[in-house]
Parts: C-alpha cells; sequence; structure tokens
C-alpha cells in the first residue's frame, strides 16, 4: 500500500509537486501519467526516499517514510527511469549484491536469485556479465532486482523504455503476477496503451497537480469522450499538453 498525503516539492520559487494525493492499495497497477516535466519522476523518487518533500507525508506498507524510512524502504521496490547497474558484475552477482544490501543471506539466497532470474527469462545468462547484455536485458534485470526481496509495494518509472515487443508483454504479464499476489504497483509511463490495458486506476498530474483519477471508463466520463481511446482522453484532460511526449502503442 503507497499513500501520499499533500505531498509537496519545491524548488526555491518553483513548485514541482503541489499537493499531491494519491492512494495505491494492495494488489493495485495504478498508472501515473503525464506530460514531461508535470512531476511524476519528483513524485516516485520522493516515495523511494531520494528526495526529500517540502512538506506533506508519505505511507508505505503503514510505515511513515519520515519516522521509519528503514522499515518503509525495506518492504518497497524502486526501478528507475535511468538505473545504474555494476556491470562488471554477471547477473547472478548483481542480484546476490542486492540481496545482502537487503539483509537476505543464508542458503536460500541462491534459490531466490535463480528464481527471478528464471521469471525475467534471464536464467541462462545468470553467469554472464552485465556489461555483454541489451538494454532491454538490463532493464529486466534491475527488475527483477526490485522484486527480489519481496516488496509489498513497487514504484516504477517507465517500465518499457528500451524494451521490445516480448519483452514488453513479459513485464506485462510479471506485474499482473505480481499484482495478484497483493503488490501495489504505482507504475509510471508515457505508454498509453500499456495504462489503457493494464491499470486499474490511473491519476493524470499536469504541472504538478493531479487534474484527474480514475479508471479507464471513469476519465473517459470526465472528458466527455465517450468511448474514446485513452490518448484522447489524456489529452482532452490535459489541453492537449505533452502531445510530443507520448506513445500510443508499443
Amino acid at each position: 500500500m503507497i499513500s501520499l498525503q499533500h505531498l509537496v516539492k519545491t524548488y526555491g520559487t518553483f513548485t514541482a509537486v503541489d499537493d499531491v494525493s494519491l492512494d495505491v492499495a494492495a494488489g493495485e497497477i495504478h498508472g501515473f501519467l503525464g506530460p514531461n516535466g508535470a512531476g511524476k519522476t519528483t513524485t516516485l523518487r520522493m516515495i523511494a526516499g531520494l528526495l526529500k518533500p517540502t512538506s506533506g507525508r508519505i505511507i508505505v506498507n503503514n510505515h511513515d517514510l519520515a519516522t521509519e524510512a528503514e522499515a518503509a524502504k525495506a518492504s518497497l521496490g524502486f526501478i528507475p527511469d535511468r538505473p545504474f547497474i555494476y556491470e562488471k558484475l554477471t547477473a547472478g552477482e548483481f542480484l546476490r549484491f542486492h540481496a545482502g544490501l537487503y539483509g537476505i543471506d543464508g542458503i536460500g539466497v541462491g534459490d531466490r536469485v535463480h528464481e527471478m532470474l528464471e521469471l525475467f527469462e534471464l536464467g541462462r545468462w545468470e553467469n554472464e556479465l552485465v556489461e555483454a547484455f541489451s538494454h532491454g536485458m538490463k532493464q529486466r534485470l534491475v527488475m527483477s532486482a526490485a522484486f527480489l526481496h519481496r516488496p509489498q509495494s513497487v514504484v516504477v518509472d517507465e517500465p518499457m523504455v528500451g524494451l521490445d515487443p516480448r519483452g514488453a508483454r513479459l513485464i506485462k504479464d510479471v506485474f499482473r503476477r505480481m499484482s495478484q499476489k497483493g503488490v501495489a504497483i504505482l507504475m509510471s509511463t508515457h505508454t498509453l496503451e500499456v495504462a489503457h490495458e493494464m491499470c486499474d486506476r490511473i491519476s493524470i498530474i499536469l504541472k504538478g497537480r493531479i487534474i484527474a483519477r480514475g479508471t479507464v471508463d471513469e476519465l473517459r466520463a470526465l472528458s466527455g469522450g465517450g468511448d474514446a481511446h485513452l490518448t484522447e482522453v489524456f489529452l482532452k484532460l490535459t489541453g492537449g499538453s505533452g502531445l510530443q511526449e507520448i506513445d500510443e502503442v508499443i
């Protein structure tokens, strides 16, 4: 579960995130949409504990990030838009290193590493150096690391960037499987087809503020769009903002 309560982030006189409140329930895939510069990545980085809010509260799996940071982060998986990987490690070594950061050790670690590599179709490359991986393989490795410690909630910034259609389909399937196990997923994406297909609810942010929230059908009703595709709904609700940045299909 993720709960944001009146979240604000300012840089001098500029307000990047302006009074954002948002809840993601256990087992929900929640889409976070908006044009570039709308405040999506800033919000996600605050949830991950990488940025300190100017004001407001962040609750992650019943832990207040301000007062229980370690417990909150231990229960959260984070997949950034620009992940960093130690490329001189093998895939298996990278995941074991990641496991150590979360205090996961003992006999079961090898089995868990193997399980996650197989889930993301990287099993046969477990002993290969990451520097030889394609961009899509690196992206899947980062995702396997995010789910390695069995988080209750996961925050994802642009999960489909650099993935081919098969890789994108795999990620969709994994996310659905994790949500069915009760994992709360907050996902930022520019690929509206992905949001349309995967998300239980969607929040649209513009200039730091949430301007609309609901299921696809509820957003259609708000925009007066009838049976319109989410692309048309998004453009109506944002006044056409971000037209050059969105992708309709993978």
